[in-house]
C-alpha cells in the first residue's frame, strides 16, 4: 500500500485547525503568562514569596516582582491588583523594603481595617506563591535630597511609607524625631525595629498610645518637639489628623515645610449593567449587563476602536477611568478608581454598575 504525499499535509492541516480551536480566544501571550508570568515584556506582576505578621492586624508581604520592575524611591507606593472571588481589586500600599535588596524582593505592609475586604484578604489570607498584578511605583512622599533636621509624624499604618524612608536613609540623617500614634504598644507596626533605633540613638521615638494618652493634636508639638518649626516634616495618617496638622502649619506660616501622604479608601459597588459615560465624547448611555461596551458605545454614536470583536486582537482596548466592568467570557470583575491606569477590552466587557470609559 502506498501513501499519498498529501496525507501528511492534510494531517498537519487538521492538527493546526484543532490547535487553533483549542487556543481560541487565547493568544500565545496567554500561555506564556501561565508558564513565565514574571518574564520581561509581560504585564507587570509579582509573586508572593513570604508573609510575616507585624501585629495582630498588620502583615508584611514580600514580593518578587517581574523583570520589568523599575525599582522605587523610598517613600513611594505601589498599586496591587488582587483577585478575590473573581473580582480584581486595585489598592495602593507603601513599599517598606530597602531600595536595593540583595534578592530583588520588595515588601509592603498592610493593616486590616474593619470591613476592608482587600486589606483583610491580604493581611489574613494571602499565601506564598500567590500571583499579584503590579503597577510601577509612584508618589512624591520622598526626601528629595533632604538631610537636615527631620520630623516624622505618623499614626497607624501611616508608619509604612516612613519605614521605607528610614530603612534606606536613617544613617544619612543625623537629627530625626518620629512621633507615632497607635492604640497601644502592641499595635505599633514595626515597634521592635523602631525601639531598637531609639536605643541605639539613631532617632528619637515618641510613642503616643491613644487608649491611654488620647488622640495626638498639633498643639502638643510645642511640648513634644519644641524645635518642630525648624524641622522639615513628613506626615502620614488618618485624614482628620492630616487636616489638623496642615492647618497648624499654615497658621504658623510653615506650610512649605510640611509633606503629607493621604491614604484614600476605595469603595466601588458592582452590579449588573448601569450608566456608561464615554468621557471624551461627553456621551452617557444606560446599558444592561449583557451588552458589550463596544456595542453600547457604537449604538450611542461614539466612535469606538475595534478589530476582531472577539477578544483576540486587542484592537478595542481603552482606559477604564472609574467603575466596574465584567468580562463576558469569564464573569470576572475589574474595578478602577481615577488614580488607576486600568485598560479593558470593550468587545468582551460589559458594565457592572456605573463606569467611565476614557474615549
Amino acid at each position: 500500500m502506498t501513501t499519498s504525499p498529501a496525507t501528511p499535509v492534510r494531517a498537519r492541516s487538521i492538527a493546526d485547525r484543532l490547535l487553533h480551536a483549542i487556543a481560541t480566544p487565547l493568544v500565545p501571550d496567554d500561555y506564556l503568562d501561565l508558564i513565565a508570568p514574571l518574564r520581561s515584556g509581560a504585564d507587570l506582576r509579582g509573586r508572593v514569596v513570604a508573609v510575616h505578621p507585624e501585629t495582630a492586624d498588620a502583615t508584611t508581604v514580600v514580593i518578587k516582582p517581574g523583570r520589568s520592575w523599575r525599582g522605587h524611591v523610598p517613600g513611594q507606593y505601589v498599586r496591587l491588583g488582587v483577585d478575590i472571588d473573581g473580582v480584581r481589586h486595585w489598592r495602593a500600599y507603601s513599599v517598606t523594603s530597602p531600595h536595593r535588596s540583595g534578592d530583588g524582593h520588595v515588601s509592603i505592609t498592610v493593616k486590616a481595617i474593619p470591613d476592608g475586604r482587600v486589606s483583610n484578604h491580604i493581611a489574613r489570607h494571602l499565601r506564598p506563591g500567590t500571583l499579584l498584578h503590579l503597577d510601577h511605583p509612584a508618589g512624591d512622599f520622598v526626601l528629595n535630597g533632604h538631610r537636615g533636621p527631620t520630623l516624622f509624624v505618623t499614626a497607624g499604618s501611616g508608619i509604612t511609607p516612613v519605614m521605607g524612608i528610614l530603612r534606606n536613609h536613617l544613617r544619612e540623617l543625623d537629627d530625626v524625631v518620629l512621633v507615632h500614634s497607635a492604640p497601644a504598644p502592641d499595635d505599633v507596626i514595626f515597634g521592635a525595629q523602631l525601639r531598637s533605633w531609639q536605643e541605639a540613638g539613631s532617632l528619637r521615638l515618641i510613642e503616643r498610645h491613644t487608649d491611654s494618652d488620647g488622640i495626638l493634636t498639633p498643639d502638643e508639638l510645642d511640648s513634644l518637639v519644641p524645635d518642630w518649626q525648624r524641622r522639615e516634616a513628613w506626615l502620614c495618617g488618618p485624614t482628620a489628623m492630616l487636616d489638623a496638622f496642615e492647618d497648624h502649619y499654615a497658621a504658623a506660616g510653615l506650610a512649605e515645610r510640611l509633606h503629607t501622604e493621604r491614604f484614600r479608601p476605595t469603595v466601588i459597588t458592582a452590579g449588573e449593567g448601569g450608566t456608561v459615560s464615554f468621557v471624551r465624547s461627553g456621551t452617557k448611555t444606560e446599558v444592561d449587563g449583557a451588552t458589550p461596551l463596544l456595542d453600547a458605545g457604537e449604538s450611542a454614536g461614539v466612535l469606538m476602536p475595534s478589530g476582531c470583536r472577539m477578544g483576540i486582537c486587542f484592537g478595542c482596548v481603552v482606559p477604564l477611568r472609574e467603575g466596574a466592568v465584567r468580562d463576558l467570557r469569564t464573569g470576572d470583575l475589574t474595578t478602577a478608581t481615577p488614580e488607576d491606569d486600568i485598560r479593558i477590552q470593550t468587545c468582551i466587557s460589559a458594565a457592572a454598575g456605573h463606569c467611565d470609559i476614557e474615549i
